[in-house]
């Protein structure tokens, strides 16, 4: 259970640490998980309850000693602190004052209900592109299904010309109270589970949920230079609103495919070039394919082999400038594997003058004796 885990370690605060401090260390906590600036993150909801548990405990100074001396084991009778927190409206309801201070609303949380208006959900698409996409940038279509808010009932569920009611449980609260001994627990109500008010004509096209499935394609710009890991917003094209309220926003997520002769790294490439030993040893100006075009590249006189050779501005676009990369090109000598008899005849004049020592006629650069 994740309220095990130390309560001052929870909060972040020392031991030691006085009343403002651990209220000040909750109040950042809070404001960082809490449902509404994290809709739909079940992560962020449960440590907005462990967070709860902490404070919970450590604000009073009578918990607290008992927490100190005997950890956890204090409250496993079930009473008196340390509870685990399954829904947030209990801990709205448990610390109102706190939550008034924190977010405003008169000291309990301002509920959202289905039934005011509402920005709908963000969502999240990955798609791949190639290398050369980097290069020059696409336009790109895509296709995916969402919920669009019911153009029936304009996303809030309930037929038209009819509206919700309040519940009759909580009396529109959205909350029910029972009392445990010198206690009073609030809870989130099980007939309108926390909405405060209920539907009785539902909507027949949206089945009184305000949300239609609906199929969308549209296109977009993916500009020059992203890279795996990039995130383009596309706004208002996420799911649609409730009750009026905007749709969220869509966000792209890139991923570039690996290419069989460049390597990425930043806004420069790496490939590479095979030379003949001829071209090292004498210099000579090579063809090299870049992403974009061919272009020559100078092989100085006497290049030792696995030199590698830069081509200025031959790399990708970057994305928050006008600078462009490099193209480094790692020379690999290639050796053929038979020579004529005339070029043997060349090579072994060659090995003489230089005092090498090489094999009989006819025993390099693989031909027959």
């Amino acid at each position: 259970m994740a309220s095990q885990r130390d309560y001052y370690e929870i909060l972040g605060v020392a031991k030691d640490a006085d009343a403002d401090t651990i209220k000040k260390a909750y109040r950042k906590l809070a404001m960082q998980f809490h449902p509404d600036k994290n809709p739909g993150n079940p992560e962020a909801e449960e440590k907005f309850k462990e967070a709860a548990g902490a404070y919970e405990v450590l604000s009073d100074a009578q918990k607290r000693a008992q927490y100190d001396r005997f950890g956890h084991a204090a409250f496993s009778g079930g009473m008196g602190g340390g509870r685990g927190y399954q829904d947030v409206e209990d801990i709205f309801a448990n610390f109102g004052d706190i939550f008034g201070d924190f977010f405003g609303g008169g000291g309990q949380r301002s509920r959202r209900s289905r039934h005011e208006p509402r920005r709908g959900a963000d969502l999240r698409y990955v798609t791949e592109i190639s290398l050369k996409d980097v290069l020059n940038g696409l336009e790109k279509d895509i296709e995916f299904d969402t919920d669009e808010s019911c153009g029936e009932c304009k996303g809030s569920g309930a037929e038209k010309g009819s509206s919700p009611v309040s519940c009759p449980t909580c009396g529109g609260s959205g909350q029910v109270v029972r009392s445990q001994g010198f206690f009073s627990v609030a809870s989130t109500c099980p007939t309108c589970r926390g909405e405060g008010s209920m539907i009785k004509n539902p909507c027949k096209p949206c089945k009184g949920k305000g949300r239609v499935p609906e199929h969308r394609k549209i296109r977009i710009n993916i500009p020059p230079g992203v890279d795996t890991g990039t995130r383009l917003r596309v706004g208002n094209e996420g799911e649609g609103g409730f009750n009026g309220g905007p749709a969220g926003d869509l966000y792209v997520e890139i991923r570039v495919k690996d290419h069989d002769h460049f390597e990425r790294e930043g806004d420069d490439l790496h490939t590479s070039v095979s030379v003949s030993y001829l071209q090292l040893l004498l210099g000579a100006e090579i063809d090299v394919e870049t992403l974009a075009e061919e272009v020559t590249l100078d092989v100085p006189k006497g290049t030792p082999n696995g030199k590698t050779l830069k081509l200025s501005g031959q790399g990708l676009p970057s994305l928050r400038g006008q600078r462009r990369g490099d193209l480094y090109c790692t020379l690999e000598v290639e050796f053929p594997e038979k020579i004529s008899k005339e070029e043997e005849k060349l090579l072994r004049e060659l090995a003489k003058l230089k005092g090498i020592d090489v094999k009989g006629e006819g025993g390099i650069f693989g031909r027959k004796k």
